[in-house]
């Protein structure tokens, strides 16, 4: 007998959790990291998969909790290697990750590009864009996400399980380390992840944990649009990385693409990264999208470099990506290189992200599934 929809679910349950639910049924406390090692090592989709289980536990587990698994209901495949999954979750819901292959090089996709495993030796890199949300409230003007309006919040499971998906897809194909098919997370897919913030946060201690999916806080970022009250909370609950979506140097001009900047304007957002926590190596990765005739001129790139002074960060520009029933348009490459110019002259690191997946409307700024029920909007500090 299947287990009701309100039943614990295992893939948003931590270690300690899984210990306590154990004990609760009888079994010997092994049997929690057993559970844990085969839902977040393993990735595993289904309760029969975990074999060296008694059966007996295994059938109490099926009646009792649930183990949320997504289903991959499509996957899209570019020309430059990118993939595109469509990931539909139990309650019929759809959500899109991306998978980005990236060979070493001075301009990688990951916002974290530098960092090193070995002096001197650039890795390549098998990225996952998780996304956090169905669907987004933020309403940026340039963003088709937006155009979904906000569904519901992801569950920490949920988060999780788009990686395992993904790796178990990945395992057979040629050149994946099957034993690790992806080596970074980028929470920058569907959603504002400080929006779902204990959602994220508990995904989060579910993939770095040692006795899970194991990854590095050094090779996972958080991006935000600028929910300043949860950026420090991230600094100082998590060792993860931060990318912050900018796109504009004045707030007439970031309140007209982004609503966030109403609530929390230019001042507090730069003042919030200024008092992130810059421990473990951090710095802060500003995301800027480069729009035509709106963002991208030569006072542009100088203000940015003024409101970014003295920061540890570093500038990703982003060319936009143009979706169809959005006034905006890609600047070009004279004008990117011209804006990239003035902040490198100014001494900050910048670079140019790489178009990944244009052809399959994989690119950043480009994920939507249309249809779905919007839900009430709510803009709270500590959701």
């Amino acid at each position: 007998m299947a287990a009701a929809a309100n039943a614990p679910d295992l893939r948003s349950a931590s270690l300690e959790e899984l210990g306590v639910l154990v004990e609760r049924m009888g079994e010997k406390p092994f049997r929690a990291r057993q559970l844990f090692r085969w839902i977040h090592h393993k990735g595993a989709g289904s309760m029969e998969e975990m074999t060296d289980l008694p059966r007996p536990f295994r059938e109490r587990l099926s009646r009792d909790t649930r183990l949320t698994t997504l289903a991959v209901d499509a996957v899209q495949r570019s020309s430059d290697g990118t993939r595109k999954y469509r990931l539909r979750t139990e309650d019929g819901k759809f959500i899109e990750a991306v998978y980005m292959p990236e060979e070493p090089g001075p301009d990688a996709f990951d916002p974290e590009a530098d960092d090193e495993d070995e002096p001197g030796r650039k890795r390549a890199r098998r990225t996952l864009c998780v996304s956090t949300q169905v669907g987004c409230a933020m309403g940026c003007g340039f963003c088709m996400t937006a155009t979904m309006g906000l569904v519901r919040n992801l569950t920490a499971g949920e988060i999780a399980d788009q990686v395992y998906r993904v790796n178990a897809d990945l395992r057979d194909v040629p050149g994946v380390d099957p034993q690790r098919p992806l080596t970074n997370l980028v929470y920058m897919g569907m959603g504002e992840p400080l929006h779902n913030y204990v959602n994220v946060k508990r995904s989060l201690d579910l993939l770095l944990h040692p006795e899970g999916a194991n990854f590095s806080h050094r090779h996972v970022t958080v991006s935000t649009s600028g929910l300043v009250p949860n950026i420090q909370r991230l600094g100082e609950e998590t060792r993860v990385k931060l990318a912050v979506s900018l796109n504009a140097t004045t707030d007439e001009q970031r309140a007209r693409l982004m609503p966030v900047d109403k609530k929390w304007n230019i001042a507090a957002l730069i003042d919030a990264c200024r008092k992130f926590p810059m421990k473990y190596g951090r710095r802060i990765t500003f995301e800027y999208v480069l729009l035509k005739d709106v963002n991208d001129t030569d006072a542009d790139a100088r203000r940015l470099a003024d409101l970014l002074a003295g920061l540890p960060a570093k500038v990703n520009l982003i060319p936009y990506n143009e979706n169809p029933g959005l006034e905006f348009g890609d600047p070009g490459a004279e004008r990117v290189q011209a804006f990239r110019r003035i902040l490198e002259g100014r001494g900050f690191a910048a670079m140019v992200r790489k178009n990944r997946g244009r052809d399959i409307s994989a690119a950043c700024g480009q994920l939507a599934v249309a249809g779905q029920k919007e839900a009430p909007i709510r803009l709270g500090a500590r959701a």
